[in-house]
């Protein structure tokens, strides 16, 4: 691997906001483009950091490129995770970075994370249905669709969830 996984810093914030809002938008994933009210929560690392775990992947000159976001279960974070399970949000990998394994490594970080959790029996996670290199490299770890969790954060965008039991 020529990447390093770890925890977001403060002088990072700001990049990482900023890549995580442009691979949103670019792979359109946010309905109303550049007026999308949730571009201001994509890019709000510094509170994504407060509230949650956030980690990114940086290249040998520290350059970010992959970033996501851990929550437990029952916290702000977590948009379907229940108390005993954790849930990742907000993969992204740069688009110069993919097909590197970034974000694969990424998930397994998320993975290792929720394993280390004392009581944590699943890890969750929400993806929209074009996102379908994602979603295969979720089937390759070893995660299950779970269609009765599916779920509309606002009308007319329904995401599809996963879960691996731990």
């Amino acid at each position: 691997m020529d990447f390093t996984i770890r925890a977001v810093r403060p002088e990072e914030y700001e990049e990482l906001g900023d890549l995580t809002g442009f691979t949103y938008l670019n792979d359109g994933l946010l309905l109303h483009g550049e007026d999308d009210f949730y571009l201001a929560v994509l890019r709000d690392t510094a509170r994504r950091a407060r509230e949650s775990e956030v980690l990114v992947a940086v290249d040998a000159d520290g350059g970010i490129i992959g970033g996501v976001t851990f929550a437990e279960g029952g916290t702000t974070w977590a948009d379907i995770a229940v108390p005993g399970e954790a849930e990742f949000r907000m993969l992204v990998v740069a688009p110069k970075a993919r097909g590197r394994g970034v974000g694969e490594a990424l998930v397994r970080a998320c993975v290792d994370r929720a394993r280390a959790l004392p009581g944590c029996a699943r890890l969750v996670l929400s993806t929209a249905d074009l996102m379908v290199s994602a979603h295969r490299i979720y089937e390759r770890l070893g995660f299950v669709r779970t269609p009765e969790r599916d779920w509309e954060p606002i009308p007319d965008h329904s995401l599809r969830t996963y879960a691996l039991e731990l």
